[in-house]
């Protein structure tokens, strides 16, 4: 993996105690970042990284629960929880519709809040988005059911490229952008998906790790795949 020594750079990585996010918070850690890894109470981080405890549901909570985590160089958000299969936008109740919401879109717009400023502040910052396939418009996006998931997953899409755009597409030093690891062996993904967790975390990896200058920023405010970017 070809991604820049991070050593003296703090990162914060949600869903970090299992799946993607406990992949990527073992991969910034062996880049040499800090690493504070957001879970849930009682869930176990990686080795090497500092666990917050934070049920990322509770938005409201957020910035009070992150005030003492300082300055952030990489926000990796990685955190999601997925709808019923089966809930489609006339069935699902608004209370399931929301729960969803908090986790894969409210919480990372809470998140970027807390730690973005400091970022553009200090000229420095990487902002990655784990999204899904099944957020994408141009395809896997529309197919209709599990309307909670693939809307916020959109919505997520959609704050990525707004907020690559407010801090000039790298020209501020912050790199924002979004990856749709595929259909990988995690909990959510199940035993029979055809792709590893490490593949799945490879992109989010690169792209925490992406040097930049600020006269020549390389792309951003994209969704990729597989360090590939793909059609939103």
């Amino acid at each position: 993996m070809d991604t820049t020594d991070l050593s003296g750079r703090t990162a914060v990585v949600t869903g970090a105690s299992r799946g993607l996010g406990r992949e990527i918070a073992a991969g910034l850690v062996a880049a040499g970042a800090d690493v504070v890894g957001i879970a849930r109470p009682g869930s176990a981080v990686p080795e090497g990284v500092r666990a917050l405890p934070l049920d990322l549901a509770d938005v409201d909570g957020i910035a009070a629960a992150v005030a003492d985590v300082g300055d952030v160089d990489v926000l990796v958000n990685a955190a999601a929880v997925m709808s019923a299969r089966r809930s489609k936008t006339l069935e699902i109740s608004l209370a399931d519709w929301r729960d969803v919401r908090a986790v894969d879109l409210d919480a990372p717009f809470a998140l970027v809040q807390a730690f973005v400023p400091g970022m553009a502040a200090r000229r420095f910052g990487r902002v990655v988005n784990v999204s899904a396939c099944l957020g994408r418009m141009s395809g896997p996006g529309t197919a209709g059911g599990l309307a909670p998931y693939r809307v916020a997953k959109a919505g997520l899409n959609a704050l990525t490229r707004n907020l690559a755009h407010e801090l000039g597409m790298g020209r501020k030093g912050v790199l924002v952008d979004a990856t749709c690891p595929g259909h990988c062996r995690t909990d959510m993904g199940g035993p029979d998906a055809p792709r590893s967790i490490e593949e799945g975390a490879d992109t989010a990896l690169w792209l925490a790790g992406r040097s930049a200058t600020l006269n020549d920023p390389p792309l951003t405010g994209r969704l990729w795949e597989d360090r590939t970017e793909v059609p939103w």
